[in-house]
């Protein structure tokens, strides 16, 4: 696997060519580049101060790795799918840097959803590497606007430890994307402590994303018909789960110090969180385990994207879970969030340093992304 450098490297000799054109050539290339219009850059500043906005919730799509899973039987669930028009899910070229300055996003995290975690291992490994490599040559062409999260084998928690410390160790990355099961697995079972053990070692940013929610969570009898519910309802549904069975497996008291970050806001758990405090005392015969802390509790100890849609929403997300447990989140290419920075300022009664923290400063630290 190539280290950081060589991308880096890579990317430079991809541009250096410019430099050989004769100066007529390279002239008239200027001239050009000066009168093309180009939208002016959304500035966001709070209080008077430029705020640098970061954006953890977004998504590409890598024909390299549906090249890799052609004629297995991972091929069907390669990524495909609507997203907003005019964009291309492939690409973190000038349609994205575009959007991304219309919305006033300065970086943007990007991830791969997981379809993988049904391959057997040598195939897991070499798509793997593929899109690990792939995605972070892509990020070194702008990194001041693009920030990668490895992919990995989630199903071979040893690999995808090391999978998860090579990315971050030579290819720039700043930790891992996971889907919330594998193949009906929790990941909550001690099988993937080794993963946690490695995510918390490296102080990895986790971010949970559901897959094939429908499926995943056993609803999909049920949501079929009007209103997109497999999407609408499953994604919510699948994360409650998942968060769910990391507080009651006692996952988040054996490694306390993980920066685990969960999709769309949270699914349904912030908004029902009581219940589960009140269930270990009504129907305690099924509380096996003894957590550390109240269940409700744990919610302050994790990170959520602000994709709850509405102020009253962002409300009841920042007094259950706190507002330094959250950060933006677009959702692009797909079209669910297409203003993340303007829902915060939608909120009046946020603070500056409020506004400061989602917008920004909380994912600066949480990704080691300078200032």
């Amino acid at each position: 696997m190539r280290n950081r450098r060589q991308f880096l490297q890579d990317v430079a000799g991809a541009s250096a060519g410019m430099f050989l054109l004769g100066r007529g050539a390279s002239d008239v290339l200027a001239s050009t580049m000066q009168t093309a219009a180009t939208p002016k850059r959304r500035e966001v500043f709070v209080g008077g101060r430029r705020v640098k906005t970061i954006d953890v919730h977004s998504h590409i799509a890598l024909p390299e790795a549906a090249e890799v899973a052609k004629g297995t039987p991972l091929e069907k669930y390669a990524p495909g799918g609507a997203t907003r028009p005019g964009t291309n899910p492939h690409s973190l070229g000038p349609e994205r840097l575009q959007t991304m300055d219309e919305m006033g996003v300065d970086v943007q995290v990007v991830s791969i959803n997981a379809f993988w975690y049904s391959a057997e291992r040598d195939l897991a490994r070499k798509l793997i590497d593929v899109q690990n490599e792939k995605l972070a040559s892509l990020c070194a062409v702008h990194p001041d606007r693009f920030v990668a999260l490895a992919s990995v084998a989630l199903q071979f928690p040893e690999l995808a430890a090391q999978q998860m410390e090579d990315a971050m160790k030579h290819l720039g990355m700043r930790g891992a994307a996971i889907g919330g099961s594998v193949e009906g697995e929790e990941v909550s079972s001690p099988k993937f402590d080794p993963f946690w053990a490695k995510a918390e070692e490296l102080q990895a940013f986790i971010f949970m994303h559901p897959q094939d929610s429908a499926v995943a969570t056993g609803v999909s009898a049920r949501v079929k018909g009007n209103g997109g519910l497999d999407n609408v309802i499953g994604n919510p549904l699948e994360t409650t789960i998942f968060l769910s069975h990391m507080i009651f497996e006692e996952t988040l008291d054996r490694f306390p110090n993980l920066k685990l970050c969960a999709a769309h806001g949270g699914g349904y758990l912030p908004s029902y969180d009581g219940r589960m405090d009140q269930g270990c005392l009504t129907i305690a015969g099924r509380c096996s385990k003894t957590l550390q802390k109240r269940p409700s509790e744990y919610l302050r100890q994790i990170y959520f994207d602000a994709m709850v849609f509405n102020p009253e929403g962002l409300r009841h997300l920042i007094s259950v879970c706190g507002v330094s447990q959250l950060c933006i989140g677009s959702d692009y290419p797909f079209a669910w969030e297409t203003d993340p920075v303007e829902r915060v300022f939608e909120a009046p009664w946020l603070t500056d340093s409020d506004r400061e923290a989602i917008l920004g400063t909380t994912a600066q630290k949480l990704l080691k992304i300078s200032a």
